[in-house]
């Protein structure tokens, strides 16, 4: 068709990224936060920012529940890039919630959720003006509206700048550009994993075509910290 869009490459989409990324972090020099899970979308992002913000502050939530291999990459990475890591804990321990509520992850996997990862974090981000993530749009039919710029408002009625520089970006992408760069990714990937959340509420996927087909055992595709409240 002559109206056709060009197909995009991965060094065009590297270009547009790194583009976005420091037009973002020119304007904005304060206030500015990456949300990192430690897979390799959050990585790579991470890799592009810290070049031009060395000490851009990066939150990671500490739900209590992740994998031994999580915190063991995140410990390793936070001390090879000297990282701004910022480990946001809800409000309960494990061990509290489970006293008062049972084993959520279980009987109530989305309130769980919201206890140990929607609500730590809006409350965290309400010191920033400015969101950067490592979301793509093909990760899940949930996501495939995504923008790369967009406005979203908290809890509170304040508005943050959300910045998602890999929207477009396929996983052969994410992986070209970890491998160009030689960013170590975290060895779960090498077990069959392909979305990496608590350890409780993930699994190998069960469909090769839906990466997030081993989350929460189906029931659901977000958390809820990517859907507006």
């Amino acid at each position: 068709m002559a109206n056709e869009l060009p197909y995009a490459s991965t060094e065009d989409r590297i270009a547009t990224a790194q583009t976005l990324i420091a037009e973002e972090i020119s304007k904005h020099r304060r206030d500015l936060v990456l949300t990192n899970s430690f897979q390799a979308e959050d990585m790579v992002v991470l890799h592009m920012a810290r070049q031009l913000l060395p000490d851009l502050p990066v939150v990671f939530l500490e739900t209590g529940y992740h994998f031994v291999e999580v915190y063991e990459y995140r410990d390793r990475m936070a001390r090879e890039w000297k990282l701004n890591l910022i480990n946001v804990l809800p409000e309960i321990t494990v061990a509290e919630q489970e006293s008062q509520f049972g084993i959520l992850n279980q009987t109530d996997a989305s309130r769980c959720c919201g206890i140990r990862k929607v609500k730590p974090l809006f409350g965290a981000l309400e010191g920033y003006s400015l969101w950067f993530t490592g979301l793509r749009r093909e990760q899940a039919k949930s996501r495939a509206s995504l923008c790369e710029v967009d406005h979203f408002a908290l809890p509170s009625g304040k508005t943050i700048r959300k910045i998602s520089p890999l929207a477009e970006w396929t996983a052969k992408d994410v992986w070209a550009y970890a491998g160009r760069h030689e960013i170590p990714l975290i060895d779960l990937y090498d077990k069959g994993y392909t979305s990496i959340g608590c350890e409780p509420c993930t699994s190998l996927p069960t469909d090769p075509n839906d990466p997030r087909s081993g989350r929460w055992g189906g029931q659901k595709q977000e958390c809820g910290i990517h859907l507006q409240p």
